[in-house]
């Protein structure tokens, strides 16, 4: 019997690569992307694809019945600086959509759900250094709260109905296949085609600014890890600490540098500063480490080479 997957937000910043690597593992046909509106894309085009509102719970479990789903990943959301601009709408979606597919799995429609997390659910008063998986959160932005919300819900329903439901906390993501989502790191994304198409960039944060990152290929990888980790190795219900490098907008220029050496940056804070602020500068995510043997493989050295490479 092989596993039939839909993807909630198949056509985001995640979504866009995760649907590929599941269809190569599970086969194209197995692998149900869905998104709120059918654009020309490669999502599209490459597979099944389904017109779902995430808000819709009704459409949702027509879908499951139809394609006989076993595993729903929830990968739709409104990502942090597009959150603050619209604060109850954000809400609704980060909420509403998890509490549609937490519900499945209660009323047993669905084996399995990925939730993504993210380091949005610290806050000014967590530990900066070293973020432990277990310290004082207290975000500071809408969708860090919704967040923070979510992984309790999360716990709660394992705790109470016996959802299997699995999740991790993202860093900042780097990707060259897909544009910025609308998030306080995406300038780690930007700046990359900026230095390869006008030699220079306008940072919107401040060059100092030192936040958790990681490259694309590691989180889907860590993202379907945790999915095929037999339940037994999945420990923690709320959500996983992930990490894999860290480092700041100078750091990151210069590295660019060492491939194009006349680029230069300029930095210009805007309202995102307030929210990378907020957030830790590192994470220690042991836990994942001992629990499910998570490893990363991109640091900065190497994921620029990676990036310039597949963006020339």
């Amino acid at each position: 019997m092989s596993t039939k997957i839909l993807i909630i937000g198949a056509c985001g910043q995640i979504g866009t690569e995760l649907t590929h690597k599941l269809r190569e593992i599970y086969g194209t046909e197995n692998v149900i992307a869905s998104d709120i509106r059918k654009l020309n894309n490669d999502v599209v085009n490459s597979g099944p694809f389904e017109v779902v509102n995430a808000l819709d719970f009704n459409q949702i479990e027509h879908l499951v019945e139809v394609h006989k789903i076993d595993e729903i990943y929830l990968m739709a959301a409104l990502l942090s600086a597009t959150a603050e601009k619209n604060p109850a709408f954000a809400w609704d979606l980060n909420m509403n959509s998890l509490f549609h597919v937490l519900n499945l799995a209660k009323a047993k429609k669905i084996k399995k759900i990925f939730w993504p997390s993210s380091i949005a659910v610290f806050g000014p008063t967590t530990p900066k250094e070293s973020t432990p998986q277990y310290t004082v959160m207290e975000p500071s932005t809408v969708y860090g709260i919704s967040k923070q919300a979510g992984e309790r819900w999360c716990e709660y329903y394992y705790n109470i109905f016996g959802v299997d439901v699995r999740s991790i906390r993202y860093p900042g993501l780097i990707s060259w296949s897909s544009p910025p989502g609308g998030g306080t790191t995406d300038y780690a994304v930007d700046i990359f085609h900026k230095a390869l198409s006008d030699k220079t960039y306008e940072c919107f944060l401040s060059s100092e600014t030192k936040m958790p990152m990681m490259y694309m290929d590691d989180a889907i990888a860590a993202t379907i890890q945790i999915m095929q980790a037999p339940v037994e190795q999945i420990k923690i219900r709320s959500s996983y600490n992930l990490a894999a490098m860290s480092f700041t907008p100078t750091e990151i220029a210069a590295e660019i540098k060492k491939h194009i050496p006349e680029f230069t940056v300029t930095y210009e804070p805007d309202f995102r500063q307030k929210i990378a602020d907020s957030w830790p500068a590192s994470i220690d995510d042991a836990e994942a480490r001992k629990d499910w043997n998570w490893k990363h493989k991109f640091d900065l050295e190497t994921m620029t080479v990676d990036m310039l490479e597949h963006l020339k």
